[in-house]
């Protein structure tokens, strides 16, 4: 798939072409930001093909054009919550766009139906035209219904349109969240290979006008009844196995005299028939990871009925956290198989070439790895248990007292164990108030950091624990004032033995606040000439807030 980038650029270009240009005053481009963006398609990220997608179309969109970008899954892992307007619609901003993508992490969920109903109602899609661009490589995450989503702001918006772009998904994938799209009147586009997407984009969006009827003729005299298709091949992923006519998918090409590929006729999914002009073909039926291909030559007058066998068995994988948990949704779940490789997300099924399978799941910071031997036309369902624990962390100014719910708390979890040089191997790591860790059982410490404030707190996690780990900061929050300054900076009050206080933190400005152990300290300001410093004592408790003016 190595023309992928070409294709998803194509795609959105074409799309700019009639949705951004055309059908709508405003838009707001959604990005999927999700972890699984990290996988590969031909070796390069598909978070690498979508920026470079996005900084390609929107050199082609014109100044006046009012483009927004939001974003899904770029903060915080485990998030359902973790969407962001970027840049709100406005003329001129592929800048602002490109650089934004460019920069932001992929390592969340995938919120979609949540994120479209934030982008519509940013769009005041009520109040005014209204449309929504998705580029999604993965399935609903959170809980959300797209169909149901669809319907809602088709009948509440004036005039409301989604397009999604599905970006290597499979046809199965494409299906569960066509209906977005199509429930508000908007188009689904497969970005699995780049002719059959601008096909089916003349075809939905640039179809030509029917042309007019031509005067009726004479009857001609009767002929023999011809079959209405002259190709209609089947496939079966092992010989003597009944036909897949659900989750497949067909690509057919031109031949070259070399026998090797040419222009792309058409990608068609499920059930194939169809016509093809007499010439020289090559096509490729396949289900999910597992493939055939044959050269056929058509001849005028002739039908076809081949049959393509994929030499294949299917995966089903039922990710859990511990014995007896539910299936997880969080797991990932990596496919090494003869060939090739694949990844899928949750409560998976595969159908991949028959062979010695590596699987691999992962919840959070646990893995487990198992070698499957499967046939062809087997089906291998399997159970995996992680062994995993989980643990919600919260920090709080003293033990019993007031939560801090500050986005700039940091938590790393680390071994508890020392390695012979002293430091400790580090594990996972989150930010903000209610930081979610799945842990493999053994002894942690939590490294908790706000602003001055820095705590260990060690915590073991046995196998299906579901803990809340409670760090006490033994902190209270100093805010300072030195109207004037050019710098405040926090020292500890008692000197070492050549008489020097040891800084903590320094800022530029005279406004200053930091969440800091109880303890004494000193405040001092510093102006910007020579011998104009001041400075202040301050004892800070825990659980208080202290404020100070350095005149």
């Amino acid at each position: 798939m190595a023309g992928l980038a070409r294709s998803v650029a194509a795609a959105i270009l074409l799309l700019s072409m009639t949705t951004f240009g055309f059908a709508a005053n405003k838009v707001i481009i959604i990005l999927d930001a999700s972890g699984s963006m990290w996988a590969q398609i031909d070796g390069k990220p598909k978070l690498e093909i979508a920026r470079e997608s996005l900084r390609t179309v929107l050199q082609s969109v014109p100044g006046d054009d009012e483009i927004g970008f939001m974003a899904y899954g770029h903060r915080q892992k485990g998030s359902c919550a973790d969407i962001e307007l970027i840049v709100p619609p406005q003329a001129g901003s592929a800048s602002a766009i490109s650089a934004a993508a460019d920069s932001m992490k992929f390592l969340g969920k995938t919120p979609l139906t949540a994120a479209v109903k934030q982008a519509a109602e940013a769009l005041k899609y009520t109040e005014d035209k209204a449309t929504v661009v998705l580029i999604t490589d993965g399935l609903e995450t959170c809980g959300g219904d797209p169909c149901a989503l669809g319907k809602e702001l088709k009948e509440t918006g004036v005039d409301f349109t989604a397009d999604v772009v599905g970006f290597g998904l499979t046809a199965d994938e494409g299906r569960q969240i066509a209906c977005l799209a199509e429930n508000t009147g908007g188009k689904y586009i497969q970005a699995s290979d780049e002719k059959a997407l601008q096909q089916a984009l003349v075809e939905t969006v640039a179809a030509p006008a029917p042309a007019p009827e031509p005067a009726p003729a004479p009857a001609p005299a009767p002929e023999p009844a011809k079959p209405e298709f002259n190709f209609t091949p089947s496939v079966v992923t092992a010989e003597g196995g009944d036909p897949i006519t659900d989750g497949n998918a067909w690509e057919i090409y031109k031949a070259k005299s070399d026998g090797s590929r040419g222009d792309q006729v058409m990608t068609e999914y499920g059930e194939l028939k169809t016509n093809l002009e007499p010439g020289d073909y090559i096509v490729v039926g396949r289900a999910d990871e597992a493939r055939s291909e044959q050269k056929i030559k058509i001849e005028a007058g002739q039908t076809y009925s081949p049959l393509f066998t994929l030499n294949a068995g299917t995966l089903v994988i039922h990710p859990h956290a511990s014995q007896g948990s539910e299936i997880s949704g969080e797991a990932r779940v990596d496919f090494a198989y003869p060939g090739g490789s694949t990844t899928h997300y949750g409560d998976t099924k595969a159908t991949v070439p028959a062979g010695e399978q590596k699987v691999t799941v992962q919840i959070g910071a646990g893995t487990v790895t198992e070698t499957i031997q499967l046939a062809a036309g087997q089906t291998v369902e399997k159970d995996i248990v992680i062994g995993v624990g989980h643990a919600v962390l919260n920090a709080y100014y003293t033990a019993g007292g007031e939560k801090a719910d500050n986005s700039g708390i940091g938590f790393e979890i680390v071994k508890a164990k020392k390695k012979i040089d002293g430091s400790r191997e580090s594990v996972e790591h989150s930010y903000g108030p209610d930081s979610k860790f799945w842990l493999p059982p053994d002894d942690y410490v939590a490294l908790t950091t706000l602003d001055l404030a820095v705590v260990e707190q060690p915590f073991g996690i046995k196998a299906g624990d579901n803990q809340d780990v409670k760090v006490a900061l033994g902190a209270g929050v100093l805010a300072m004032s030195a109207p004037g300054a050019y710098s405040i900076e926090v020292f500890s009050s008692k000197k070492d033995i050549e008489g020097k206080r040891k800084s903590l933190g320094l800022t530029y400005g005279d406004s200053w606040q930091q969440t800091i152990p109880a303890g004494d300290y000193v405040v001092v300001r510093h102006m910007s000439d020579q011998g104009q410093d001041k400075e202040m004592p301050v004892t800070i408790k825990a659980g208080e807030r202290s404020e100070i003016t350095v005149q």
